[in-house]
């Protein structure tokens, strides 16, 4: 569909009405996923495994038939982690925010609004900028005048976020820097950016990252996985973590489904995942959905860049 949500919704009605699916798989991103949101649950055809991580997708009354497979917890979940992080190193922070002006950077400032709430002196500037933006260098100028402390980068475009990491450093801004778990790709950002720009950046992870040296049987698996079935693939690309972590848990889905394929019934499973180890996930974190949560995935672990790889700085943090 070119994430082109008109194109999403050809698309769906195609696999819908000609090809009579059991259900649709992995649609990506917040935008063309809502797009077919409605059609797919006035038809009663389960809209599973989702890519997004707005809290939006848990609506089991308004849409029964979606469920989202995020590859970090919610961005307001998020929001909240980074920023009780940041305070615990430094109870006297200051703040500066700069966002994306769609669904995901609003629900990124869910977060920030509700972590602010009691303290609103300690946000000094926050600052949107629109996906059609050819840059966001005066964005983050702006920002920089403030001199605050921390700097929360909440966008899901990987050309601003390359953009805000450089041109931050470029100008001499050196505050601790956030950064929105769906950019945190070493490859195809990070590098980008300047591997020294992009030193100590931190983020929010869920799946593990990748580390060669670290003989772990997961990391492993994967990696001979792709070098066996797509070998043009660079399995460093975290795209790639990913969709190996969600068809795993699309197979575990069927599984529990045994022979009733029916939409009914492969909706009912999805809405009750219990304690679902999916490859790639980190220590502690399960899936787990009631019909009453569609919300698979809450914790993770807070990592930093250390110039060449991300490292694990905090214990597992548990979200709402």
């Amino acid at each position: 569909d070119g994430f082109a949500p008109p194109k999403t919704v050809e698309a769906a009605k195609r696999l819908v009405e000609n090809d009579q699916v059991a259900f649709v798989y992995g649609t990506m991103g917040t935008a063309p996923s809502s797009a077919i949101a409605k059609y797919l649950n006035v038809n009663k055809v389960p809209q599973v495994f989702l890519i997004s991580s707005a809290s939006k997708w848990n609506d089991p009354k308004g849409m029964p038939y979606s469920i989202a497979l995020p590859w970090a917890p919610n961005y307001m979940n998020e929001a909240n982690f980074d920023i009780a992080y940041a305070l615990k190193k430094n109870p006297n922070a200051k703040f500066a925010v700069l966002y994306q002006n769609d669904d995901s950077g609003k629900d990124y400032m869910k977060g920030v609004n509700e972590a602010f709430a009691k303290m609103p002196d300690r946000l000094l500037k926050v600052t949107p900028f629109e996906v059609t933006d050819p840059t966001v260098d005066s964005q983050v100028v702006s920002l920089a005048a403030t001199k605050a402390d921390v700097f929360l980068i909440y966008s899901v475009t990987p050309r601003a976020c390359a953009q805000a990491i450089r041109k931050a450093w470029e100008i001499g801004w050196r505050p601790v820097r956030f950064l929105s778990s769906g950019c945190a790709n070493v490859e195809t950002i990070l590098k980008p950016a300047g591997l020294d720009a992009a030193k100590d950046i931190i983020t929010l992870a869920s799946i593990k990252p990748l580390d060669p040296a670290a003989k772990d049987p997961d990391l492993d698996a994967y990696v001979d996985f792709i070098k066996k079935r797509v070998p043009g693939v660079d399995p460093n690309y975290s795209s790639g973590e990913y969709a190996y972590y969600s068809a795993a848990t699309l197979v575990a889905l069927l599984q529990q489904c045994g022979d009733n394929l029916t939409r009914e019934n492969i909706i009912k499973q999805a809405s009750n995942l219990k304690n679902l180890k999916a490859p790639l996930l980190m220590a502690g974190i399960t899936l787990n959905t009631t019909p009453e949560d569609h919300t698979p995935l809450r914790d993770g672990y807070l990592m930093q860049f250390n110039g060449e790889k991300f490292v694990v700085i905090s214990d597992l943090m548990k979200g709402k």
